[in-house]
């Protein structure tokens, strides 16, 4: 059963046995919405001594914050401006007084989303908010897994009350992305306080095997304390501007370091070294790509006529596309995909074949690489892609790779061989062989021979494809 399931089996036994009954629980709490600070959205109320509470009307909206306020650093400036506050109202016609609050930033951002889908519409959304929402996929910082999430939901909810919108919830699937962090530097100050330092004005000393054994101020070559590894913030003053990082290395290659240093739910450290890493592997793939384009043209991959070597990477490529696709699209894992991009990266780069149908596949595994690549590095993918003899740009009309069924089929397969659970040797056998051939090569290894010296053989496991373990004893 599920939940609501049991819930209701559960509630109808005790009603029968008279143990129990069903009873909703009601738990109201209030929802602060205001701030005491001059930015944000007025709250469109009035004050009057004789109405007391009144929104402002319709056609009073927006309510707009003066301009030409004065910042005292104590109290909001349109608290101590009296002639802003001062207004009529709209009942009766008397003298009454603005709110000089505003509303939370997160009343706001509550919303936005449904406005979005409907630009230009007199009232704030309209039917088109139907056709949109609810969100396919909502991509926010785990900081806002209380405030913000809760909040949208919950103005979703009195939406759709409404009649506004039709959907129950606002987003189908949410991933929260880690934070990105670094290492701290600080000074003690006379007070007990810490001067922080920015990791760009430090210099970091290591050990003859690369280990931190002290960090220097770069401006008087003094030293400076190491503090943790901790998130980008500006109380630790340990933010990179990307900028930086972008001047030295381009946009792409921080973008491939930002989705390959980890899992995109998990935390980040920031790296200068595991940048100039995707530097080298974005070179890589450039000269591949220009050595290639300048050799002699290319048929048509043919798959009948493809040797063993030739079908070897060609199926190592489709594995990837499979993965990449699956990757990108189901689990969110681009680290792990442009893991698979590098390793076959590798692969081609092992590749000699420059035969007609040896250009043919490296050809056809080069396009791939491209696009797969093309969301993540778009700037070198466009380039790369005009290199490979397509004059439009990568991203007209271009289909996402898909992986060939027929080319994922393996002609042979290799299996560990395995006594007592250690590895002790591997086979290479048709794909269609039999469990009793698959033992019989085992048992024929010399490893596997000589570690069952003077053992008897008490069963064999064959898994077909994976593995075959001798127990013996």
């Amino acid at each position: 059963m599920d939940f609501s399931q049991a819930l209701d089996a559960l509630a109808s036994r005790f009603e029968r046995d008279g143990s129990g009954s069903r009873r909703v629980n009601w738990r109201l709490r209030d929802w602060g919405v205001s701030r005491q600070r001059y930015w944000g959205c007025p709250i469109p109320v009035i004050y009057c001594p004789k109405c007391e509470a009144v929104p402002v009307p319709e056609d009073q909206l927006p309510v707009i914050l003066p301009e030409d306020v004065a910042f005292s650093g104590v109290q909001s400036p349109i608290k101590a401006d009296p002639e802003w506050r001062k207004t009529t109202c709209p009942q009766c016609g008397g003298p009454a007084e603005r709110e000089t609050d505003t509303f939370d930033t997160f009343m706001e951002s509550s919303w936005y989303y449904a406005r979005y889908t409907s630009p230009g519409a007199n009232a704030q959304i309209d039917a088109r908010a139907n056709y949109w929402l609810p969100v396919d996929q909502y991509i926010g910082g785990i900081e806002h897994a209380i405030m913000h999430l809760l909040y949208f939901r919950f103005y979703h909810k009195l939406l759709r009350d409404a009649g506004m919108v039709h959907s129950d919830e606002p987003a189908q699937n949410l991933l929260c992305q880690g934070m990105v962090i670094a290492e701290t530097f600080y000074r003690d100050n006379a007070d007990g306080s810490k001067d922080w330092i920015n990791p760009s004005e430090v210099e970091i000393q290591r050990d003859e095997k690369a280990r931190v054994i002290g960090a220097l101020l770069k401006a008087d070559g003094k030293p400076v304390q190491i503090g943790g590894t901790e998130k980008m913030s500006k109380s630790k003053n340990n933010g990179i501007d990307p900028q930086t990082m972008v001047d030295k290395y381009g946009a792409d290659t921080v973008r491939l370091f930002s989705m390959f240093a980890a899992p995109p739910e998990q935390s980040l450290e920031w790296n200068e070294a595991g940048v100039e890493g995707m530097a080298r592997f974005l070179k890589r793939l450039w000269r591949e790509v220009t050595t290639h384009a300048a050799n002699p043209d290319h048929p048509v991959v043919d798959p009948a006529v493809l040797d063993a070597g030739q079908k070897a990477l060609r199926r190592q490529l489709h594995e990837t596309i499979q993965k990449v696709s699956d990757d990108f699209g189901r689990r969110h894992a681009f680290n792990t995909a442009i893991a698979a991009l590098m390793e076959f990266l590798n692969a081609l780069g092992k590749f000699s074949d420059q035969g007609e149908q040896g250009r043919a596949v490296r050809h056809e595994a080069l396009e791939a690489m491209v696009l797969l690549l093309n969301p993540v590095v778009p700037h070198i993918s466009h380039a790369l892609w005009q290199v490979l003899g397509h004059p439009q740009s990568v991203l007209e009309d271009q289909p996402w790779p898909q992986a060939d069924p027929a080319a994922l089929v393996r002609d042979t397969l290799k299996l560990a061989v395995q006594i007592n659970g250690k590895l002790r040797a591997t086979i290479e056998l048709a794909a269609n062989a039999s469990k009793e051939e698959a033992e019989a090569m085992a048992r024929a290894q010399p490893q596997v021979v000589h570690f069952l010296e003077g053992l008897a053989v008490r069963k064999v496991i064959v898994v077909p494809g994976k593995i075959v373990n001798i127990v013996a004893g």
